[in-house]
């Protein structure tokens, strides 16, 4: 294993320093790379440059366990041990989540609803329980704020709208579009936290016109709005970590095929045994 550190970074390091330091000949080196390469190695050469692909793809965000999914999918036959052993030989890493400050204002004197959720994040059938809530993003403009809706089955952002004010319209146009792309069906569950938007005469309202229940997290508590909390970090670790957008437009772009094009469609979920929600969707409509 040293050797094939020192092989595979030897146009970054000398060869006689990485030697020294890991306590290795020079010689012993050499000797070893005129060796005929082993059946084994073959297959973790050529195994690595599909993890490379699959990683590349993923827009570097998979860990072993998602790239190992897809991988077996396409027809490589491998363990997740083996998958995670190359990556971390070659420091193939998904990126980390961090942190990031809220953006809920729950001072306000409108009714908040009863947290009927209660975490029951695992729900049978689509339509049964959508989660919402707000985040914001920054550019050179100034703050581009992104309200999503989300179903919990399948865990597909059935509805998302984005302004440069965070304001009751914008939760309110990101639940029309909910209710255009989903099916509304009786007792469907509406949970969100209890911000002013979110608790407004007219997004209520809306609620009410469709008769959708409303139900709130508790105060201060994040948890009771965990998978909505746990989207935007995806999101923002997965696309908005490191960049910096010049204008508000551009930001939309960017955050559209995210949703759109890979979250929603690409992006293999562990809690949907590691299926896309559309193609989770799918399967279970069959």
């Amino acid at each position: 294993m040293k050797y094939v550190f020192i092989l595979a970074h030897r146009g970054a390091f000398p060869v006689s320093l990485m030697c020294r330091t890991l306590e290795v000949g020079n010689s012993g080196f050499y000797a070893w790379l005129k060796r005929p390469e082993s059946p084994r190695s073959q297959k973790n050469r050529r195994l690595l440059v599909e993890i490379k692909a699959v990683h590349q793809k993923s827009r570097k965000t998979y860990g072993s366990p998602r790239i190992h999914a897809e991988l077996n999918e396409s027809g490589h036959a491998c363990s997740r041990y083996r998958v995670a052993r190359l990556m971390r030989q070659h420091g193939i890493v998904s990126k980390h989540k961090r942190k990031f400050r809220l953006t809920t204002n729950s001072v306000h004197s409108y009714p908040v609803a009863e947290n009927q959720l209660q975490r029951q994040f695992d729900v049978s059938k689509p339509n049964q329980c959508w989660v919402s809530d707000i985040t914001y993003i920054p550019t050179r403009e100034g703050w581009l704020y992104l309200a999503i809706t989300l179903d919990l089955y399948h865990r597909k952002v059935i509805g998302w709208a984005m302004d440069r004010w965070i304001t009751r319209q914008l939760v309110i146009d990101a639940l029309n579009m909910a209710i255009k792309n989903g099916c509304l069906k009786s007792e469907l569950l509406h949970h969100s936290d209890r911000g002013v938007q979110y608790a407004s005469n007219e997004f209520r309202g809306l609620l009410k016109t469709h008769a959708i229940q409303c139900s709130m997290s508790r105060k201060g508590n994040c948890w009771d709005n965990a998978v909505a909390e746990s989207f935007f970090h995806t999101l923002k670790v997965e696309l908005i970590q490191g960049k910096i957008y010049d204008t508000r437009q551009e930001a939309k772009i960017d955050i559209f095929d995210y949703i759109e094009i890979f979250y929603n469609r690409q992006r293999r979920h562990s809690y949907l045994g590691y299926l896309s929600p559309v193609d989770f969707e799918k399967k279970n409509a069959a």
